[in-house]
């Protein structure tokens, strides 16, 4: 029996094989965070049953339960997986576009330049209107990201330089958002400080519509540059003998991972090590091939978001927590064991 689904659009002109194992994967994880979605909109200091939130989504229902899902929760649930969907895609983007198992947007310098123009903004311009602050957000990811690739340079860009350098700009970035932390007044430094931790409290259907574009956009493009990422897993020689425009290539997917995580970035803050863990579980769910590691991953991070925010909102309660501290607290020993794994590597 065939592993592969054929299928063909007219109107695309494209056609290709779908593997059995990813598309199941991908129907159990959509299933997954409809549970996650279901669950956060029923649960909170007004407890709601979960069919009573179904019925509400179709439209039904009383009408008080409603306003509470679909005014407080519901933006703030889709915020939170478009976040996540938008970091994970990021991640494994760039751990493809360089080779490295331990890349990501939050170690490689991209957030951490999103990071110190925000808290620029926060410190320095504190009379300034906060609707600003997303603008200054992808601004510092894309400043950050223009230095990375311009020191990275030497007669083509290297996968190796772009990390080391990459490294370098975060832990740069770090000490300067630490240095202005430090100097400002109090109640500045605690915004600053929530921001850098990763937080989607407040959410509201202008952040959705904020983040609406960029994941219409900016995923499907992700997807179908796949191709491209299985090509550069060959090694430049090899993708250059392929007919792949290496440093071209490497260049549209660094701009594209910036764009998906400066996005996330500007209005979750830097929530740390989904850009990082979605992609290794995707890997171990369908493989490395890109064409379903990437939607994978996507899932996985929505999942991650979504559930961590279900917990910093609700394990603490009247606290609300940021959602950063429950990610850090998954990826952090994740990332230690990914280093133990690979220290002979």
């Amino acid at each position: 029996m065939s592993k592969y689904i054929p299928f063909r659009s007219k109107t695309l002109r494209a056609s290709g094989l779908m593997d059995k194992r990813t598309l199941s994967v991908i129907v159990i994880l959509t299933v997954i965070a409809v549970v996650v979605a279901i669950a956060s909109a029923a649960i909170g200091s007004l407890r709601i049953s979960p069919l009573s939130v179904v019925r509400i989504f179709l439209g039904m229902g009383d009408q008080a339960e409603a306003t509470v899902v679909l005014q407080f929760r519901l933006p703030r649930i889709i915020v939170a997986m478009l976040i996540g969907m938008l970091l994970a895609a990021s991640g494994a983007i760039l751990q493809g576009m360089i080779r490295n198992p331990l890349a990501s947007p939050d170690i490689m310098g991209i957030t951490g330049g999103a990071s110190a123009a925000a808290v620029v903004f926060i410190t320095l311009l504190p009379a300034a209107s906060v609707r600003y602050l997303p603008f200054a957000a992808i601004l510092g990811a894309v400043a950050a990201t223009a230095i990375i690739y311009v020191l990275a340079w030497k007669k083509g860009v290297s996968a190796m330089r772009l990390v080391l350098i990459g490294i370098g700009i975060e832990a740069t970035m770090k000490a300067v958002t630490t240095l202005l932390i430090v100097r400002s007044q109090f109640y500045a430094s605690s915004k600053a400080l929530t921001w850098l931790t990763g937080t989607v409290y407040g959410s509201n259907w202008s952040n959705v519509f904020v983040l609406l574009p960029w994941t219409l956009v900016l995923l499907p493009v992700a997807f179908f540059m796949g191709r491209t990422l299985n090509v550069l897993q060959l090694g430049d020689d090899t993708a250059a003998g392929a007919g792949s425009k290496v440093d071209r290539d490497r260049l549209l997917l660094l701009v594209l991972c910036v764009g998906l995580a400066s996005a996330a970035v500007a209005v979750g803050g830097a929530i740390g090590f989904v850009a990082l863990l979605a992609p290794h579980a995707a890997r171990r769910l369908v493989g490395p091939s890109f064409g379903g590691l990437l939607p994978v991953s996507a899932l996985i991070g929505g999942i991650i978001v979504a559930a961590s925010d279900l917990i910093a909102r609700t394990a603490f309660a009247p606290l609300d927590l940021p959602v950063g501290i429950f990610t850090s607290l998954i990826g952090a020993p994740f990332f230690l064991y990914l280093l133990y794994k690979n220290r002979n590597a």
